[in-house]
């Protein structure tokens, strides 16, 4: 019994040309990328603070650690998760802050670059005026 193969009707992706061409342009400019960087980096670094809040207020009521003193339990939880996240953060970040500080930088030395010349015009004006 011999089967014969019928050529597909589909052509093959990719053998078909891209409509928008070889070289496709992100029509957006760099503004929301570094946005969506520093959203990013800002909101998982409120995550790990959370989770630390809620991790130390479980093991406070489990009585693993102690609850503070009368009222103080919220700061005293707080804190402590502010300095557990703090640490945590600079090191479980990393790849994310350093995406967004590559994405800032070109802004800021352009901004720096700007008031620079502007000072700089400033004191030639200060000079001329004496």
């Amino acid at each position: 019994m011999t089967s014969t193969s019928k050529p597909s009707s589909t052509p093959d992706p990719s053998s078909t040309p891209d409509p928008a061409g070889p070289a496709r342009q992100d029509p957006q400019p760099s503004k929301p990328k570094t946005a969506r960087a520093a959203l990013r980096y800002t909101l998982m670094r409120l995550g790990l603070f959370v989770g630390c809040y809620v991790l130390l207020t479980v093991l406070a009521q489990v009585g693993v650690i102690p609850a503070g003193i009368g009222k103080s339990n919220p700061l005293w939880l707080l804190a402590l998760a502010i300095l557990i996240s703090a640490p945590l953060s600079y090191v479980l970040l990393r790849r994310q802050r350093d995406a967004m500080s590559e994405q800032i930088a070109p802004r800021v030395e352009r901004v720096s670059g700007s008031f620079k010349g502007k000072l700089a015009a400033n004191r030639g004006q200060e000079d001329d005026q004496r």
